[in-house]
């Protein structure tokens, strides 16, 4: 069989790594990776590429930035050419960023079955795009792998039949598992001591699009920082609309690390503050205290049983978020069943050997 297996986005080559590798060896199975370009700075896009030991794509479409519209088109017409020129069995989405609706759209329609990633994920909340993205996604597609016993029910309410929805576990943690000795053994940038410092991301356009709201956060961030170092990788969208605001002198904004070293720096962090997703699960898995500016999370797993609390992006929600951390009122982590470093395998197990691991 021939696989086709789709990146486009930063956290999509995490989830992507580690099914690569577990297709390595198998000889009935052609495995060809896509890379759409979705991102394209080194520091997104390339450097993870070496950091996880992923070959060179096969195809890069060379997407680049652009509006939803502009960028889920431009992706679907180009991905066209590759499903026509190439006829997969299989096409395999990860996550759900515009990449991922935008080639299980156009394989679905040309009757190429489709498989989806980290299925069955709910925000309840449409205003993020990635909401859209995830239930399209899902509708489409024949074979739905989910991280979570939560995700399973979500898509049963859907009316997604059992023997399509197959709970294999979180990819992404595959790949930390696998690194985490290796980011822990790095050294820490100058100034900073294993738990002695916090993180900072912020990506999100409703956190770092409106000049009040930004400027909002980074002083409610003053509470960590006036205690301790904050590093703050500042995503380019990020960096933009930082300019011209006051940052605090504790907070050290930094481009973007790739994905060993920013690993290395969460493990060994006193505390996360973040509007990420895949943050929350990394930090659950790794015991490190995690705040997500957010009102909402499609990952609810992190907050029954790791330690995320939503704190919105209200200064006065980050602040409490932050003192509750720092007075120790947050639970250690309790990784979830099937985080173990096996989804992978039991992905591919799905797909070559027919095994149902449905939960």
């Amino acid at each position: 069989m021939k696989f086709v297996l789709v990146a486009g986005a930063r956290p999509d080559f995490m989830k992507i790594a580690p099914i690569m590798e577990a297709f390595r060896g198998r000889r009935e199975a052609e495995v060809l990776l896509v890379h759409t370009g979705q991102h394209y700075d080194q520091k997104m896009s390339r450097d993870f590429f070496t950091d996880l030991g992923i070959p060179e794509p096969d195809m890069n479409l060379g997407i680049g930035s652009g509006s939803h519209a502009q960028q889920t088109g431009r992706i679907m017409m180009a991905f066209e050419g590759i499903c026509l020129a190439q006829r997969p069995d299989w096409v395999t989405v990860v996550g759900d960023v515009n990449s991922t609706v935008a080639c299980a759209i156009t394989a679905k329609k040309l009757g190429i079955r489709v498989a989806h990633v980290e299925a069955g994920l709910r925000s309840r909340d449409m205003a993020m795009p990635e909401e859209v993205n995830r239930i399209c996604t899902d509708a489409v597609a024949d074979l739905l792998f989910t991280t979570d016993v939560l995700a399973n029910d979500n898509l049963r309410r859907e009316g997604v039949p059992d023997e399509r929805i197959h709970f294999v576990g979180n990819t992404m943690i595959d790949t930390l598992l696998r690194h985490i000795d290796r980011a822990r053994s790095l050294p820490l940038p100058d100034g900073l001591v294993a738990g002695g410092y916090a993180v900072l991301t912020l990506h999100r356009p409703s956190n770092v699009d409106r000049e009040e709201v930004l400027s909002g956060i980074l002083e409610a961030i003053r509470e960590v920082a006036e205690q301790m170092p904050v590093i703050f990788p500042a995503h380019p969208r990020t960096a933009q609309n930082l300019r011209g605001l006051g940052i605090h002198c504790n907070i050290s904004v930094t481009e973007p690390a790739s994905y060993i070293p920013f690993l290395g720096l969460v493990a060994n962090a006193r505390l996360v503050v973040t509007d990420s997703g895949g943050i929350q699960e990394e930090t659950t898995v790794l015991g490190i205290p995690c705040i997500t500016m957010r009102p909402n999370t499609e990952r609810p797993i992190t907050c029954e049983l790791g330690t995320n609390i939503l704190a919105g992006n209200d200064p006065a929600g980050i602040r409490e978020g932050i003192r509750s951390v720092l007075r120790g009122g947050v639970r250690k982590a309790s990784v979830p069943p099937r985080w173990d470093g096996h989804a992978a395998e039991r992905i591919v197990q799905v797909f070559l050997d027919g095994h149902s691991f449905s939960g």
